[in-house]
């Protein structure tokens, strides 16, 4: 299911404007049902870099395929594997995204806040980042007696 309605009708815009930069679609591409937000599962052949499903994250069942003749031409395309530890660095830094792997995937530390970036995701998990949506910061007051007033006092975020 597609989290919301806004999402469900990006979804099948990037779907249309596939089939018209003569994308393939091979199967998918349609909404199923009449309740809820719901696409087939889509696949797109014959893509190219250029082609705007290549370049966006889509967010939903869409998966496109590019066909490579030579290894070399992959890596232009794709995120690889670096061992010179100053180029991969120099990247990570360019790179505007909620999380970054160099030489692994999927590599997650509870004490590392994680989340999307710009118009991604809903928000920061882990870390104290993560807390925060939990917490809940609140004033508390009493009366004063006889000209005694307690200090007022600020807890740290």
């Amino acid at each position: 299911m597609i989290v919301d309605k806004k999402q469900f009708e990006k979804i099948l815009t990037y779907i249309e404007q596939g089939k018209r930069e003569g994308e393939t679609l091979l199967t998918g591409g349609k909404p199923v049902g009449k309740k809820g937000y719901y696409i087939e599962p889509t696949v797109f052949t014959d893509v190219k870099d250029d082609m705007l499903i290549a370049k966006d994250e889509i967010f939903g069942p869409v998966m496109s395929l590019m066909k490579f003749n030579q290894q070399h031409q992959v890596w232009p395309s794709c995120m690889h594997c670096n061992q010179e530890r100053h180029v991969a660095n120099t990247v990570s830094r360019s790179i505007r995204a909620g999380i970054i792997w160099i030489n692994c995937y999927f590599a997650f530390d509870r004490d590392c806040p994680y989340g999307g970036y710009k118009m991604t995701g809903f928000g920061r998990y882990f870390g104290t980042q993560g807390l925060h949506k939990y917490l809940h910061t609140r004033g508390g007051f009493g009366l004063v007696w006889f000209g005694f007033r307690p200090k007022l006092k600020t807890e740290p975020n």
